[in-house]
């Protein structure tokens, strides 16, 4: 019988890698024809190191302003305060240089100023369909691997219920991303390694997906490969630029199937509100929970498991096993217990994540919080 399928392409224009990022930004901002530029930055390299201002320096004048105070997981008070900047200093383009959070943070930005959000209660507003399409679109230099400069996706923190909520827009991806390593030297070693597990994540999810194609495949059996390899070369040598790219190609390639619209699963359902609820770091939930995920699934698809330990070049091991492994061996969390989340707490993630949209479609069907409870008893 033939298969069937859909595979969605997403509204990016186009990836620079491998050349010095301000000189890719001053080349895109040209092409693009955006003449006043907003930064949204890292505060630590704003303060610490000069890699804002090459930036600064390649747009000249066409640069007016910058905001570097994002926290973490992108609370919706700081998204507010970044859109008046923005919307004060009369942005046609955002640029963002840092992690996760800032480049979330700058796609909900888009979604304020096209449709006129200036209060916290107000992105209530741009949660459903009906939104308008963002105007001011968005360029992102990352300096982590969770890659989700590569999703229209962006998870906001909303502070009052410590939920992680989805705002989503097709014009939210970034119009282009840029990779250079160069400008992950200054990455702590453990975020860089743990976002590059988030992307691990991503490839794996994927590939395990019940809706996975042989396109999105592709795209993450390779680069769960590249990371794979790149990962452990960089935390042996942090100097090792080639490494460090490849590492970001990987990233890069493991969001084939989110941006194709294939769903993620409970490592990633789990991981959002270990996060929103315990501050847990995005690569941290992923260390802690994929080889659990992986294990409880297995009954499910053992097949598709089978390609992942193959890509991690262990064919023939336990892929949960082989997770395992190389987590622990990037010096990694591997239970929740390290990152001081007990049993008495297994209640409130098990039903918060049923609302999440990744548990509902993970491949081994979970009716409800119990389930859950089953896998967080793995990763205990």
């Amino acid at each position: 019988m033939l298969t069937s399928g859909r595979v969605v392409f997403t509204d990016m224009e186009e990836v620079h890698y491998g050349k010095p990022a301000a000189q890719s930004v001053a080349e895109v901002v040209t092409a693009h024809g955006a003449e006043r530029v907003f930064l949204m930055v890292s505060g630590t390299l704003n303060r610490e190191t000069d890699e804002i201002e090459k930036v600064r320096r390649a747009l000249g004048n066409k640069c007016v302003g910058t905001f570097d105070k994002m926290p973490a997981h992108s609370p919706r008070s700081a998204v507010i305060a970044a859109a008046a900047q923005a919307r004060e200093a009369r942005a046609d383009l955002i640029v963002t240089l840092g992690g996760g959070s800032i480049t979330d943070a700058a796609k909900a930005v888009q979604l304020c100023l096209a449709n006129d959000i200036a209060t916290v209660e107000g992105l209530d507003k741009v949660r459903n369909a009906d939104v308008k399409a963002p105007t001011v679109r968005q360029v992102s230099i990352p300096t982590t691997l969770s890659a989700g400069e590569f999703s229209g996706i962006a998870g906001v923190t909303n502070e009052a219920t410590r939920v992680k909520e989805l705002f989503r827009h097709p014009l939210t991806i970034p119009q282009a991303v840029i990779l250079d390593p160069e400008v992950t030297r200054h990455t702590p070693m453990w975020l860089f390694l743990s976002t590059g597990i988030r992307a691990v994540d991503h490839c794996v999810e994927g590939v395990c997906s019940n809706e996975s194609t042989e396109f999105t495949n592709a795209s993450a059996l390779h680069g769960l490969s590249m990371l794979a390899r790149g990962l452990p070369k960089v935390k042996a040598d942090p100097s090792d630029m080639k490494a460090r790219l490849d590492c970001q190609i990987g990233s890069w390639l493991s969001m084939g199937g989110l941006a194709a619209g294939v769903p993620m699963g409970a490592s990633h359902g789990i991981g959002y509100v270990l996060g929103a609820v315990f501050d847990v770091p995005h690569g941290h939930t992923s260390c802690i929970m994929l080889p659990s995920v992986m294990r409880w699934n297995k009954s499910a698809n053992a097949d598709r498991q089978a390609l992942i330990a193959n890509a991690m070049g262990q064919p023939g091991k336990d892929a949960g096993d082989v997770l395992d492994e190389f987590i622990r061996g990037l010096g990694m969390p591997r239970s929740l217990s390290e990152v001081k989340i007990g049993k008495e707490h297994f209640d409130r993630i098990a039903t918060q994540a049923m609302g999440t949209p990744w548990v509902p479609r993970n491949p081994r069907k979970i009716d409800g919080p119990a389930q859950v409870k089953e896998i967080l008893e793995l990763a205990a």
